[in-house]
């Protein structure tokens, strides 16, 4: 099936909203060519995907969820960016690999999975190389994690939430706990177990991201629970401390705040008695906008 035909009855999230985005968006805005805001080498993910240049990030625009406090909203609500050709976004990856980018990551690339698969297949045609990362809500359908299979090489999803009722508030996703732990199930399943180089970069294998949101630590601690009993230390798990107020959070108390020291300490704490070894966590003040990047469209038209 060609990527346009894909693009005519779109199931590619659990949302199944089947727009055919030849002619509208779908629900989460997305059209039928990939919409791209940002291209760069990124300092601030996890220090086994950054090596010494940086992560080769690649930041889609739309989301199929609506988080209230996505510090994003600007791509992931709003659409900004700049749609590219399938060929285009080829000769973007091959561009991160001829930066010197340690990792090609593709931030919130759910909505543009065949758009990305004909990019990859033309792309490494040319000579690329780098181990793909696929960053992700996690809110995704166990069908479309399958379809990256052989093209993948580390899965970096969220998980957000354990209740649906955070979910359905927060996101417009009732069933997200239902759909992602799912899909993480899948996404190690493809990866298998950490596989780590010798300098400490992650080859492959699945990291799981949960940002603790204020007056949410013991949902957090559940979603810890799930983690460790479902796969042990098979996984990495980076623990986030930078939940910043942004968008819409002021309507939806206790996101109206920042999350205290003792709300973050009792999580790690929490990860430390259930016997996680494979964590990242945060030190510091790291809740601030400064880490929130420009999408000023750099990268996406030209090599600079």
């Amino acid at each position: 099936m060609t990527v346009k035909e894909e693009m005519r009855h779109c199931t590619l999230c659990p949302r199944r909203c089947g727009a055919d985005r030849t002619k509208k968006p779908g629900f989460c805005g997305a059209g039928e060519r990939a919409r791209i805001a940002l291209v760069s080498l990124h300092p601030w993910e996890e220090p086994c995907l950054t090596g010494e240049n940086g992560a080769g990030t690649v930041f889609f625009s739309f989301c199929n969820l609506r988080c209230c406090f996505c510090q994003n909203h600007e791509i992931s609500h709003e659409g900004k960016g700049f749609e590219v050709s399938d060929e285009r976004l080829a000769a973007i990856f091959l561009e991160q690999q001829k930066r010197g980018a340690a990792t090609l990551d593709l931030v919130t690339p759910t909505h543009y999975v065949p758009q990305i698969l004909h990019a990859l297949t033309l792309a490494k045609a040319q000579g690329f190389t780098l181990p793909v990362v696929y960053n992700s809500s996690a809110y995704e359908t166990v069908e479309t994690v399958e379809s990256l299979r052989g093209s993948v090489d580390i899965f970096l999803p969220d998980l957000k939430y354990a209740d649906e009722k955070s979910a359905g508030e927060y996101s417009l996703a009732p069933d997200y706990f239902a759909a992602a732990s799912k899909a993480i199930e899948r996404m190690v399943e493809i990866a298998g177990p950490l596989q780590f180089a010798s300098d400490g970069r992650l080859l492959r294998g699945v990291i799981v991201r949960h940002l603790v949101l204020p007056g949410h630590r013991h949902e957090s601690m559940r979603v810890l629970d799930w983690l460790y009993e479902t796969f042990g230390d098979t996984i990495q798990i980076s623990l986030m401390n930078q939940y910043t107020p942004m968008y819409k959070a002021a309507e939806h108390p206790p996101l109206n705040r920042r999350l205290t020291t003792l709300e973050y300490q009792s999580v790690v704490n929490h990860a430390l008695d259930l016997g996680i070894t494979h964590c990242y966590v945060q030190e510091g003040k790291t809740a601030s906008t400064k880490f929130v990047p420009h999408f000023d469209g750099r990268g996406v038209k030209r090599f600079e």
